[in-house]
């Protein structure tokens, strides 16, 4: 008979690169749901990454990189930019003066 141990199990935040103690957490995140919606809207419009690439105007390895969620190198400007030119509207709201340090959120419609 194998003897089972007890793992302790914490439960993480809604942020895996805080939990992971990145530095850049926030960012890190927003770029990962930036990069997840360029994947999802290519494939949505059944896009080959050659495709993709010219309908962005970067190379087909960089759409590749990107939708595999290697984003590194890459600004969220840029990735912005890359979800309009895919079709998607991107509104940025800045709201009211708080006594804390304001937050970036993204919602996905």
């Amino acid at each position: 008979m194998i003897a089972r141990t007890s793992t302790p199990i914490e439960e993480g935040s809604t942020n895996v690169y805080a939990d992971l103690g990145y530095a850049q957490a926030g960012e890190m995140q927003r770029k990962s749901q930036l990069a997840g919606e360029i994947a999802r809207a290519i494939k949505a419009r059944r896009l080959t990454q050659g495709q993709a690439a010219e309908l962005l105007g970067i190379d087909q390895s960089k759409v590749s990189r990107i939708t595999r969620g290697q984003f590194r190198g890459v600004s969220e400007a840029k990735l912005l930019e890359l979800v309009t030119k895919l079709g998607h509207d991107v509104k940025i709201v800045v709201g009211p003066v708080r006594r804390r340090a304001g937050r970036i959120e993204l919602q996905f419609a």
